[in-house]
């Protein structure tokens, strides 16, 4: 029988023996070789570590100056991304995670740091998913896994006007990728206001084969009432007006039901596969507005594409007389999804004022 090549690893075959070969990128070992680690003689922590010397966290950190874009990991395949940790200072929208799979001039992914991990708004709150992670203080998580058959970049671009201080850990796996691999992708994109009677489009552009995995969505309401009565429609292999997949409403997709009101408050929760992890409540001055995070996880049950898919999500709430009412809300998301290369070209992501949370 062939071997096991290590990849998509759980508890039904963690036991299985693999040549698949282990490696940790950080900057205390940048290109994870064997033996290599703990190395450095230089860094963010080598003034804290001047008694004890080589081994003792000399470098732990990296510090990105404005307008400076870093290459987090170059690897070379065939393998797998299997986890990132990160955390740090000053990363919020200003801060830029670009993946590139193959060699890939286009990035397939493109997402503030921050939103890539579900928590776009900044304050802390914790999620407890399978593939997303935020424990406290802000220790970002993912697991998805993320095979590739020829290489991988990522970097970070800090796009403000302050220094941004990173810690991160990205584990992966050198091991021989199945034909049928296909590759991990993602894609924020802002609107803010909705304009009146519009739709937020989540995903377009898409060309490819592949599955929709995953949805982030950041809600700012700018009026009263309930807000979440919206549709979201997944557009597949030609669909124009009309999508093959219709949602009931926004708070029914991410799995709650009746506007999330348990006694008058709006209850959060965060599970493997779905949740309402956060709301940011005004304070009766400066913050003024009621802000929401929630995730979907179509992990059980992926969204598969041959050609193409569009993804869209209507802001909606209610007005007099039981009449819907089209809102415009401050709405961001994060659309996850694998698919065949080549990555069709992004829209170019906003300038940094226009991704500023105020």
């Amino acid at each position: 029988m062939p071997g096991f090549n290590g990849l998509g690893t759980d508890l039904g075959n963690l036991w299985r023996l693999s040549v698949a070969r282990a490696r940790f990128n950080i900057l205390e070992n940048f290109f994870g070789a064997p033996g290599k680690g703990g190395m450095a003689t230089e860094g963010t922590g080598a003034a804290a570590a001047r008694d004890l010397g080589q081994g003792w966290k000399v470098s732990p950190s990296i510090q990105i100056s404005p307008g400076e874009t870093f290459v987090l990991a170059a690897i070379d395949g065939p393998g797998a991304i299997q986890s990132i940790w990160c955390t740090g200072r000053n990363l919020g929208r200003d801060v830029i995670l670009r993946i590139y799979w193959d060699n890939q001039a286009q990035p397939s992914v493109e997402c503030p740091l921050r939103d890539f991990f579900a928590s776009g708004w900044g304050p802390f709150a914790q999620l407890s998913s399978i593939p997303v992670a935020v424990n406290p203080n802000n220790g970002m998580n993912c697991f998805w896994e993320m095979p590739f058959k020829v290489s991988a970049r990522l970097t970070l671009e800090n796009r403000g006007p302050e220094a941004g201080v990173c810690y991160y850990q990205i584990n992966y796996t050198l091991a021989e990728v199945p034909d049928d691999a296909a590759y991990f992708h993602a894609q924020f994109r802002r609107m803010n206001p909705v304009p009146y009677k519009s739709v937020f489009t989540m995903l377009d552009g898409v060309r490819g084969a592949g599955q929709y995995v995953g949805s982030y969505l950041a809600v700012g309401v700018t009026n009263s009432g309930w807000w979440g009565e919206g549709e979201i429609k997944f557009f597949l292999d030609g669909d124009t007006d009309f999508p093959t997949i219709c949602g009931t409403g926004t708070e029914d997709y991410f799995g709650g039901a009746y506007d999330w009101d348990v006694d008058g408050q709006y209850v959060t929760y965060t599970s493997p596969f779905l949740g309402m992890h956060q709301v940011l409540r005004p304070d009766g001055l400066y913050q003024s507005q009621t802000r929401f995070g929630m995730y979907r996880w179509h992990i059980p049950d992926p969204i598969r594409f041959e050609r193409d898919v569009r993804v869209t999500l209507q802001a909606l709430g209610w007005r007099s007389g039981r009449r819907y009412l089209p809102l415009q809300c401050d709405m961001a998301s994060v659309a996850f999804w694998y698919q065949t290369l080549p990555t069709a070209p992004f829209p170019e992501l906003p300038d940094r004022d226009y991704l500023e949370i105020i």
